[in-house]
């Protein structure tokens, strides 16, 4: 019952209702603070007035006493009418629970009257209302002019007063004083006429034993109780009446009459029921209305239990999701500390060559600067002969030997080896950006899948053999797309099958066959999930006879059937040493050996062209491009195993090498700047390679069946750049045209 108390307290002084009035508003007021706060109106201003003076034609009731509200939204309280010399302006005031009130403005009292303030004030209750007086509810600042019967024309609360007195004994505490301003003490009479429990200092300055209040009888706060309890209450009676007991309720004016008052009050007119019936009716009324608060109540109980539950499980999931960020740094820091480790060896390794490459000509040089000497010498002593027969037989021999040896000194003996610089460069600038980078990502539940994309059909088309699809977000789509899977089925209304997988809003597909029917749909996706499919478009291919029928060379213009193919280099798949920039289309190596990367597209039909420009090219080494499968190995040069079909090159000549076989060789290298060109035909099963655009040998390879990767190895001296959707070169078509 605790929750209940402030429902108990008036507004004004904060304590428990004492002899509590009805307001017209329905709120509650201890007759005292309603006296104490109420304003005295000009006359000039009472509506009574206006109502003599005939200025107002319709009856005044309390709709028009609004108009009069004393509120002030500039004080954010209540204020007298200012500007009257009978109503002085007067301060406002905090009640004990917050609301603001005014308190009377009376005139201060005569010297002479001083001696007898005690008395007035015990006996202010019993003074009468000024005329005119107007009271403001401090609960929702409505103004009510009080009529000649003053505050007796509101109705006692009888049924708060009952609560209250409920409340106080269900409560263990010792009996307080009910005067006390701040912290009340414990009481120590009660007046039974009064009602009233006081503590000494209270009950000597509020009810002296003198005058009038010397007849009160005084009892102890236990007995005072057990008096209070068993006095009967008071029955209520009529406020115009007040030798009228309530007998009826009336319907339009929502309150209890007296039978005088239907009579000849202003109920006569009214609709009213018997009072116990209404009793009865609201009783019932006011169950069913808490029956439904109740069940608020209980879901506002348990929703707090939630929102407790919630503060504990969030204290738990902090703890546990910072352990979790703490280990994922350590992962990383652990992850660079093992990358260190790697460089640095591979920084030792750098460091022990160049050591053993200068050791080495240290070496040389001084074998050949001991030979040298050796032999100046022995020149020396043999020009100090005197035996001209003797030199000349030896002479022609020395100065061959001296040529010579001069000679050897002079092709790049007196030049180092190596140079003292490392040639090692970190590229760090990937790393720290991805370190700045390093941010939360939104659960899955707070972000959306994309909607269903849109197939721009004035963009699809099929040429020959091939298909080109385009597709584009709904125009309001604001959710972050991380890519597209475009799929297609197989031309005979079969099962779909995933033909690309990546960012780009086009694709053209190659390979299909000839004068058939494609059904094809994309769907986009992000971190949070998969979009629902774009609608389906139907494709049909071109009519004409495909690799299976016939030759293509009788019947259709080689160059019309290759299909466009964009790809780059893929690094999920290429070994660790290989380097990729320019978006994947440019790698190179950090190793001394050859390390294979492969392209992220496989073909397994149709006829397909890319190149590689030499972007760096040193020390002469020996590259190879070509095809390969996916388990191809990563850490030899391309070819040498079964699983690749590749060309290597150095700067003189080229040879085709399978499953560690070499064949063909043919003259003709790459420099820097140089291109590379692979040809790839499916539909012949060849495998042709060009150097500069000019056929490099024979076709290379013949019976190719499978999917093939393209695929280059190279070491740290070779840098290239992929180049791809190019059209077949020209030494092609007249090599097709010819057969």
């Amino acid at each position: 019952m605790d929750e209940m108390e402030e429902e108990l307290k008036c507004p004004v002084c904060g304590s428990f209702f004492r002899e509590p009035l009805i307001l017209p508003c329905s709120h509650n007021l201890c007759q005292a603070c309603a006296r104490n706060i109420l304003v005295q109106t000009p006359e000039a201003e009472s509506p009574r007035s206006r109502r003599a003076s005939g200025s107002a034609g319709s009856d005044y009731d309390y709709l028009d006493l609004d108009k009069m509200s004393l509120y002030s939204e500039a004080d954010s309280g209540y204020g007298s009418y200012g500007g009257f010399a009978s109503a002085p302006t007067t301060p406002c005031q905090k009640s004990p629970n917050g609301v603001r009130v005014f308190p009377p403005a009376a005139p201060p009292p005569p010297a002479s009257a001083a001696s007898s303030s005690a008395a007035a004030a015990s006996s202010a209750c019993l003074a009468p209302v000024p005329r005119n007086a107007c009271l403001t509810c401090p609960l929702c600042h409505r103004s009510l002019i009080l009529d000649e019967r003053g505050l007796r024309g509101f109705a006692k609360n009888r049924v708060l007063e009952g609560v209250i007195e409920r409340y106080q004994q269900s409560k263990a505490a010792a009996l307080r004083c009910q005067l006390c301003e701040k912290a009340p003490k414990e009481a120590a009479v009660m007046c039974e006429q009064c009602d009233v429990f006081y503590c000494e200092p209270c009950r000597l300055r509020c009810h002296p034993p003198r005058g009038p209040l010397a007849k009160h009888r005084l009892l102890p706060p236990a007995q005072g109780r057990v008096s209070r309890r068993l006095s009967p209450r008071k029955v209520a009676t009529c406020t115009d009446h007040e030798l009228e007991n309530h007998s009826m309720y009336c319907v339009q004016c929502k309150s209890p009459v007296c039978y005088q008052c239907l009579e000849e009050g202003k109920h006569a007119s009214h609709e009213v029921k018997a009072l116990g019936a209404m009793w009865k009716l609201h009783k019932s009324q006011l169950s069913q209305a808490l029956n439904g608060l109740s069940d608020r109540a209980k879901e506002a109980k348990e929703f707090l239990v939630q929102l407790r539950n919630m503060v504990q499980q969030i204290q738990e999931n902090s703890v546990e999701f910072e352990a979790c960020l703490v280990a994922q740094c350590d992962a990383l820091i652990d992850a660079l500390n093992r990358r260190k480790a790697q460089l640095l060896s591979r920084v030792n390794k750098e460091h022990e060559h160049k050591l053993k490459v200068v050791r080495d000509q240290i070496s040389h040089c001084t074998v050949k600067l001991r030979q040298t000497t050796g032999l100046m010498e022995y020149c020396l002593e043999v020009i100090k002969e005197n035996d001209p027969s003797g030199f000349l037989q030896i002479s022609d021999a020395l100065i061959r030997r001296v040529h010579l040896t001069e000679d050897q000194w002079g092709k790049g003996t007196l030049s180092p080896r190596m140079t003292t610089d490392f040639d090692l460069n970190l590229d760090n600038a990937p790393l720290l950006q991805s370190i700045h980078q390093l941010d939360f990502v939104q659960m899955k539940a707070s972000s959306p899948v994309p909607a269903a994309p849109i197939l721009q059909l004035e963009e699809c088309c099929t040429h020959n053999n091939s298909a080109t699809l385009s597709w584009k977000q709904p125009p309001l789509s604001t959710v972050q797309v991380d890519g597209y899977i475009l799929e297609l089925d197989d031309g005979n209304g079969g099962q779909f099958r995933e033909v690309y997988v990546g960012k780009e809003t086009m694709c053209t597909v190659d390979g299909l066959h000839f004068n058939s029917t494609y059904s094809a749909r994309v769907k986009a996706f992000n971190k949070t999930g998969v979009s629902p499919y774009s609608k389906t478009l139907v494709l049909q291919t071109s009519e004409g006879f495909d690799a299976q029928s016939g030759p293509f060379s009788q019947l259709v213009d080689i160059k019309k059937l290759v299909a466009v193919a964009w790809f780059s280099f893929d690094p999920s798949t290429a070994h660790s040493d290989i380097i990729f920039s320019n978006d994947n289309l440019t790698v190179t190596c950090n190793s001394y050996d050859d390390r294979v990367v492969l392209g992220k597209t496989g073909f397994s039909k149709g006829l397909h062209y890319w190149e590689l420009s030499i972007d760096r090219y040193d020390n002469h080494p020996d590259p190879a491009f070509g095809v390969a499968r996916v388990d191809v190995l990563k850490d030899v040069m391309l070819g040498k195993d079964e699983k690749a079909w590749a060309m290597y090159v150095d700067n003189n000549r080229s040879w085709f090498m399978h499953n560690n076989s070499h064949t063909n060789r043919t003259e003709g290298g790459i420099t820097k700047g140089a291109t590379v060109g692979v040809l790839l035909d499916l539909t012949r099963r060849t495998l042709t390679f060009s150097i500069n655009e000019d056929q490099q040998g024979p076709v290379a390879f013949e019976n190719l069946e499978g999917i093939f990767f393209p695929a280059v190895s190279l070491n740290r001296n070779v840098q290239v750049t992929l180049h791809t959707g190019l059209p077949v070169p020209d030494f092609y078509h007249a090599r097709g045209t010819m057969q």
